[in-house]
């Protein structure tokens, strides 16, 4: 077997560039004991905390795939709820940032998240329609409330009355004959107090009432931002202000073009109105600079200026040190759609929707306002073409021109003579990108039939067609020194391919929208790509090597475990299939906790079993024979096989246990009721035995009662278990007495030095009035 061709893997380093995602909901958080300062904003599968004084990103709570639809902080301020597009819940501490706790029951996305007055209980509504109350300090559901038609939009608990409040919006009411007896309207009861005029649509908002009793209000808007106004509600007529706002980290639209500086550490990104550097390492914008509506980029030779073409046709030349535009010129009639940077670097080459490709020289001219002279741009030739030009691309030996129109042809020319060489023609759809390998051996190109065409630009014969993505191919370019590119397009995806083997070598999946362009660092460390979800996405090569059979491998498995978590809840006697009443889901994890469950009462057999045989044993040879340990528990400690099954139901998570148990096969079900039996016995861990113990007797109810061999188990459990419980109970109650005892001996020291104090302080009061009476009296 030869050896196989190693690829480096690209990771995921950075989300940039992105204030806050639309589909989720703004919420205040009190952090450090401030309230009112502080809102945390869904950011893709992230959440972010920005400071809104200082406007800048304190915490990252990091998500794992899916994309953030709701956030809900607990009443005491230290743990943020975060609902996610599959229908998880993650509990987020905001002191730490780490998120412990996993909820899986729903099965689409979360709409609505609510926690009751003390914050031990949540409520979770769904797109599926159903509510489930969870229990946060236990980890796990309670029950799950179906009845509703359509996707919950609030959940509330009342706070007298152990009720919850549910509602979803519906253009049908179904009520019919309702008597209302009302006293008083509403407009007696609310009354409109101002009106807040944001910058640009709001999607989501929350109010707040800070110690100093004006009102707060944050929104979160269409286009990228955030914004904070106060009022005071005293006032006779308030008038909202304006206190903050967090623009500076991300553009108002979706970014059309990025490019890297050539020694790799500037990133510029351009988009409807805006221009922003932003530092590599750091991910701080570094200037802003406002442009028209820009459609490619790139750095100027030296990295002081960019130029950026424009859908008007403009080319505009920045200088970045002072973000002034020193020069606008009108290159095309229509669109100016593609830039290409001449290998020797003394101009470039424009192609717009004016039927042309316009050459350019840089130069130098002097300027108006100071003695130094400025860098300028000076056209020197056009090519007239016979439809609009989509993509220009120079070979590296600055020889040819390749030359994309919207005919789905590319042509090549020489750039000396202009005369055509050759044409590639293959595409259904026009040709979107295209880019020429470091070497000039081979173009390719990517279109909006979703196929990527990989050619040789010796005799323009097209070496392989690959299906490259579900969507428009929207980007595509070689990493330098290499035959490996990468492209972009609009199924979100942005994947690395290998030009002489054919072969798909890694996908990158992070972005949630249309992915619209791409660039690959000079050195080829680094990808950046941007997308219509307006965040910007830093991709890392790393060290650690890439083989496309295990690659193939691990995404084959996780297809498969995707299959058994798509896969029929296991109905409980009595319920219909398709209907589920608890609130755990089926997920690969509960399927794994299960396995384990299975292997470690198999492992409970074997050993029970080479534990009867090795007693024959040392019977027939009247001597202790030396029994082997076997392995697995000799990991643990060297522990008994029934302490290791009661460790592996620890093991498993609160959230995840009913759904575990749920899928085990009866089969396993007696020896585990006899293992609890002994284990309860002892008194360990009663608290997860009990839940485990009634949901197996709810779900098994009617072949545990059939089965003659487990009634006297059953009997047994029934004694023990009702012993314990009392036991456990009584010392808690005990404890519960001591600490209330406790409180109220603190509570009498207090008062008792609490007196002590105002004695003190009165008679320090009566020793000074004496002294200023003896000092008057001198005086006199």
């Amino acid at each position: 077997m030869g050896l196989t061709k190693q690829y480096l893997r690209y990771v995921a380093s950075a989300v940039f560039g992105l204030i806050g995602s639309q589909k989720g909901s703004i919420v205040f958080v009190t952090l450090r004991g401030e309230k009112g300062r502080y809102v945390a904003v869904p950011a893709c599968e992230h959440v972010f905390i920005w400071d809104l004084r200082k406007g800048e990103k304190i915490l990252i709570l990091q998500g794992l795939k899916q994309e953030v639809t709701c956030l809900c902080p607990s009443p005491d301020g230290l743990h943020l709820a975060v609902g996610y597009e599959d229908g998880s819940i993650r509990l987020f501490s905001l002191l730490s940032g780490e998120g412990n706790v996993t909820f899986n029951g729903h099965k689409a996305a979360i709409t609505s998240l609510k926690y009751d007055q003390l914050g031990g209980r949540l409520a979770s509504g769904s797109k599926d329609t159903d509510v489930i109350v969870w229990d946060v300090i236990n980890e796990s559901g309670l029950y799950r409330l179906k009845g509703h038609k359509d996707a919950i939009t609030q959940a509330l608990f009342l706070r007298e009355k152990n009720l919850l409040v549910s509602r979803l919006n519906s253009c049908n009411g179904e009520e019919e004959d309702l008597e209302v007896r009302v006293e008083m309207t509403l407009q007696d009861e609310i009354q409109r107090v101002t009106n807040i005029k944001t910058s640009a649509k709001i999607k989501s908002f929350d109010l707040i009432h800070s110690p100093q009793g004006e009102l707060k209000a944050v929104f979160l808007l269409q286009n990228n931002l955030v914004e904070l106004y106060s009022l005071s509600p005293s006032a006779p007529a308030p008038q909202p202000v304006r206190t903050s706002r967090i623009a500076l980290g991300g553009h108002r639209s979706d970014v059309r073009t990025v490019s890297f500086s050539s020694d790799n550490i500037a990133v510029l990104s351009a988009a409807a109105d805006s221009i922003k550097v932003w530092n590599r390492s750091t991910l701080q914008c570094i200037r802003t600079m406002t442009c028209e509506y820009a459609l490619c980029s790139f750095f100027v030779p030296g990295d002081r200026q960019v130029v950026i073409g424009t859908k008007t046709g403009k080319l505009q030349l920045y200088e970045l040190a002072s973000g002034a535009l020193l020069e606008t010129v009108d290159a095309h009639d229509g669109a100016l759609w593609s830039m290409s940077l001449s290998p020797q670097q003394r101009g470039f080459v424009t192609g717009g929707a004016d039927k042309s490709v316009k050459f350019w020289d840089f130069e130098l001219v002097k300027d108006e306002n100071s003695t130094q002279k400025r860098l300028s741009v000076q056209q020197t030739r056009t090519l007239q073409l016979d439809e609009d030009v989509l993509c220009v691309r120079y070979s590296p030996s600055e020889k040819l021109l390749a030359v994309s129109l919207l005919d789905c042809t590319v042509k090549i020319f020489y750039v000396d003579t202009l005369k055509f060489f050759l044409s590639l023609y293959g595409h259904k759809l026009p040709v979107i990108c295209m880019d020429i390998s470091y070497d000039g051996a081979l173009i390719a190109t990517g279109s909006a039939d979703r196929n990527v065409k990989i050619w040789g630009l010796d005799f323009g014969d097209c070496h392989k067609s690959l299906f490259a993505h579900d969507d428009s191919v929207m980007y595509l370019q070689f990493v330098p020194k290499s035959h490996l590119f990468f492209t972009a397009g609009k199924d979100r995806k942005v994947k690395q391919w290998d030009a002489d083997r054919f072969e798909h070598v890694q996908t990158l999946e992070g972005h949630h929208q249309e992915v619209w362009c791409l660039a690959v660092s000079p050195n080829g460390d680094y990808v950046v790509s941007s997308s219509h979800d307006k965040s910007l996405r830093l991709w890392e090569r790393t060290r650690e090597p890439l083989i496309l059979e295990e690659e193939r491998e691990m995404q084959r498995e996780a297809e498969y475990e995707e299959s058994v978590a798509k896969e029929d809840q296991p109905a409980v006697p009595g319920e219909t299939q398709g209907e589920n009443y608890f609130t755990g889901k089926k997920t690969i994890e509960t399927v794994k906790a299960a396995e384990r469950i299975m292997e470690a009462i198999e492992l409970y057999r074997e050993e029970t079993a080479k534990m009867k045989e090795h007693k024959a044993i040392c019977k027939a040879a009247e001597k202790e024979v030396p029994l082997p340990t076997n392995p697995i528990l000799m990991a643990y400690g060297n522990i008994s096989p029934s302490a290791y099954v009661l460790e592996i139901f620890k093991g498993i998570r609160s959230s995840e246990l009913e759904e575990a148990l749920l899928v085990l096969p009866f089969s396993y079900v007696p020896d585990v009721l006899q293992l609890f039996e002994q284990f309860i016995q002892r008194g360990s861990d009663l608290e997860v035995l009990c839940r485990c113990l009634f949901f197996l007797l709810r779900i098994h109810f009617g072949q545990i009662t059939s089965n003659q061999m487990l009634v006297p188990v059953i009997e047994k459990l029934k004694e023990t278990t009702i012993s314990k419980v009392s036991q456990v109970r009584d010392a808690i109650g005990f404890n519960m007495a001591g600490l209330e005892y406790l409180k109220r001996e603190c509570e009498a020291k207090s008062e008792v030095m609490f007196f002590a104090d105002a004695t003190s302080q009165l008679e320090e009061k009566k020793r000074k009035r004496r002294k200023r009476e003896k000092l008057i009296l001198t005086l006199t």
